[in-house]
Order: C-alpha cells, then sequence, then structure tokens
C-alpha cells in the first residue's frame, strides 16, 4: 500500500478532503522525522514505538580494494510495534507470501 492509496482509504473512511489528509499524514511524517532526528523516541500506545537504535562503531572490509573501514558508532531509525499490533497480525487470515512489483 501506498501513502497515495492510504490517504484516499483515510478520506474515503473519515468524510476529511484529500487534501486535508495528505497535509496532516505529511505533517505527521515531519514531526517524527524532526523529533528523531534531534534523538528523542515516539511512543504511539497500541501501536508501537519508532526508536533511534545505536549501532556500535566496527570494521568492515571493502572487498573491491581489500581494505578495511572503520565505521563510527551511529543511530539508525527503528520501529518497535506493540503487543497489541504483533498480536492482531499474528492471528489475521493470511492469503500467502505478499509479494507487490513496483514500476
Amino acid at each position: 500500500m501506498t501513502k497515495a492509496e492510504v490517504i484516499a482509504e483515510i478520506a474515503e473512511k473519515t468524510g476529511v478532503d484529500k487534501t486535508d489528509v495528505s497535509a496532516t499524514v505529511e505533517a505527521f511524517f515531519n514531526v517524527i522525522k524532526s523529533t528523531m532526528s534531534e534523538g528523542e523516541n515516539i511512543y504511539v500506545r497500541g501501536f508501537g514505538s519508532f526508536v533511534n537504535k545505536k549501532r556500535a562503531k566496527k570494521v568492515a572490509r571493502n572487498i573491491s580494494k581489500n581494505t578495511a573501514i572503520i565505521i563510527d558508532e551511529h543511530y539508525i531509525p527503528s520501529f518497535k510495534p506493540s503487543k497489541t499490533f504483533v498480536e492482531k497480525i499474528k492471528t489475521s487470515v493470511k492469503e500467502g507470501p505478499v509479494k507487490e512489483e513496483r514500476n
């Protein structure tokens, strides 16, 4: 499902204009990005947590040049679903693996 499809479905279910829903969704994503870039985590009860995970400093290899590269410690964004969200997915009816081709 794409962001446009999510916006269309929210607009259909709520009766709110698509442009207003689009602005709200964009604002939500911008708040998440800016808050996490400041080092804060976001917790949405019943849905999950957007957290910054720390990656330790490590030595990697550049295979083409056969040299070692030091990768400093850094943070990556991560999503951890809530227990109720995970349970809902586990108990849902599945139709096999979903693989969508994008053009």
